[in-house]
């Protein structure tokens, strides 16, 4: 596909949303570009903050974000993993739809082709500066296994939209153990290259798994190959010495790239669109020496206050550069959460009372409610009321949403499953979705309305066994749950209401046919 930018005229479009007096925005905000901050989070999990009342870690910045917009309690990612979710948010695509977009290795190629459009595309078109901080996950270069980590590794994000880059290569547990600028490894010594391989190790480099004594943290189960810093990685790596992170600095590192980035939007005459992917807190959870002890609960709970630090960083920078009024500042979290994911953090034995997401069943990996509910916020201080919105939403819609609010028209076969709710984004009392489509570790699919949710008989285990998570897979009987008596997804009513199941089936079915599905 070619990309083809399309504008409908300024004020075409009306800000459906509520203005601080409480009515609808007026005309004059018809057409409007504010700036958007897009902080994704990783591994959070709907109960992992305080904002959303369960958390037994304190999070006040993440909070007062929270007090001054829209929190949303029933939004979703698209998929109960990293790589899928993030790809359908900036596609605006069902990752089941296309194949190659599962969890991505970390020598994985560019899993976003460069004739897609995708959401920097469209802001790009729209007049916007474009970048992306943070944890990317979506591969990069032409083939998988066949980049050069010493050269420019095209195609990177800058081939869907992003002016500027400054990412990890793939994941913190994956080998390369890098960032990258704008396509470029940071801090490599050409007298020291880099080389990864996730097919063997390289003569005379220690592992996880043959030399234990190497390491400050253990592996629970896989992880066991290349070191870095002290810590086994999937992947193997040698050279490249001095562009290794240090995992303490990552929450740095990613915080200090991104107030550059802010303040050089100080003076610009275009607005800007940030998608500011933090690593925290997904594994290995080595958070900065400030931070450690600090929760009470392990490696993971400093994590979490690792990562409230870094939102109250980028808010100060905003407000001292004069950008707070004409920001949205959405956060949110890739996938639902997880405890154990392959360290000995601890963070199963220091839990406590710590109830990660929630009150619904599940986490990262699965089909239910706590694979794809997700912390959810949305701040526009100064034009959306403050408030607490149940409606249903879907990250998904992101795409179609922004594009409705700056008047640009998604090509053809754009964002294909991605429909405009600038409304509800932008008003608490407005309505959501009537449906959700949420996709699990196994690509079974499941559909909900916001009240009923249907999962169908789909092969996989019931469990995973290494992270101890609900799946939900049931090989040969659907399940049907009444979310707004039992959001906990514990009675199972299929047999009682057959005539609300095979409703939902009809409309996952819909979805599902309405484009390339496939069932890896």
């Amino acid at each position: 596909m070619n990309k083809l930018y399309y504008f409908l005229p300024l004020g075409a479009v009306a800000c459906s949303a509520c203005s601080s007096s409480g009515k609808k925005i007026p005309d004059e905000f018809k057409g409007q570009r504010p700036n958007v901050l897009l902080i994704y989070a990783d591994d959070i999990g709907y109960g992992d903050l305080s904002c959303n009342g369960t958390s037994s870690v304190h999070t006040p910045n993440v909070d007062k974000l929270a007090s001054e917009g829209i929190r949303f309690t029933n939004a979703h990612c698209a998929a109960a993993t990293s790589t899928p979710s993030r790809y359908a948010m900036l596609t605006g695509e069902y990752a089941w739809r296309r194949k190659g977009t599962g969890i991505a290795a970390g020598n994985a190629a560019m899993i976003i082709k460069p004739d897609r459009y995708s959401l920097a595309d469209m802001f790009k078109s729209a007049g916007y500066q474009t970048g992306v901080i943070g944890k990317w996950h979506l591969g990069l270069g032409e083939e998988t296994g066949t980049q050069n980590w010493n050269d420019v590794v095209r195609p990177n994000p800058a081939d869907i939209g992003f002016d500027y880059s400054y990412i990890m290569a793939a994941t913190a547990d994956r080998t390369p153990c890098m960032f990258m600028e704008n396509g470029k490894g940071v801090g490599l010594d050409p007298n020291d290259p880099v080389y990864v391989s996730y097919e063997e190790n390289f003569p005379g480099e220690p592992t996880g798994k043959d030399n234990p004594e190497l390491l400050k943290l253990h592996p629970s189960h896989g992880h066991d190959q290349a070191i870095v810093n002290g810590i086994s990685r999937i992947g193997y790596m040698k050279g490249g010495e001095k562009a290794r992170w240090r995992d303490e600095d990552i929450a740095d590192s990613i915080v200090s790239h991104a107030i550059r980035f802010l303040e050089c939007q100080q003076d610009a005459e275009k607005p800007f669109f940030l998608y500011l992917a933090t690593n925290d807190i997904h594994v290995p959870r080595v958070p900065h020496e400030r931070f450690v002890g600090k929760s009470g609960l392990g490696a993971r709970g400093d994590a979490l206050l690792s990562f409230d630090w870094s939102v109250g960083q980028i808010m100060e920078t905003l407000k001292r550069l004069g950008l707070d009024e004409n920001t949205i500042v959405i956060l949110s979290s890739d996938n639902g959460a997880v405890i154990d994911d392959g360290y000995k953090d601890r963070a199963v034995e220091l839990l406590g009372e710590h109830k990660a997401t929630g009150v619904y069943r599940g986490g990262k990996y699965s089909i239910f409610e706590g694979g794809t509910r997700v912390p959810c916020l949305l701040r526009w201080k100064g034009t959306v009321v403050p408030g607490v919105s149940d409606q249903l939403m879907s990250q998904v819609d992101w795409f179609a949403s922004f594009a409705t609010m700056l008047g640009v028209q998604v090509p053809q076969d754009g964002a294909p499953d991605s429909k405009s709710y600038l409304d509800s984004w932008l008003c608490a009392t407005e309505k959501g979705r009537d449906f959700v489509v949420q996709q699990n570790l196994q690509n079974n699919l499941a559909i909900t309305d916001g009240e009923w949710k249907y999962i169908p008989a789909a092969k996989g285990a019931a469990i995973n066994k290494q992270t101890n998570t609900e799946l939900g897979n049931l090989p040969k009987k659907d399940q049907l749950y009444n979310l707004k008596s039992d959001p906990g997804e514990r009675e199972n009513v299929v047999d009682a209401h057959p005539d609300l199941a095979e409703k939902l089936r009809a409309k996952l079915t819909k979805v599902i046919e309405s484009g390339v599905y496939y069932n890896k």
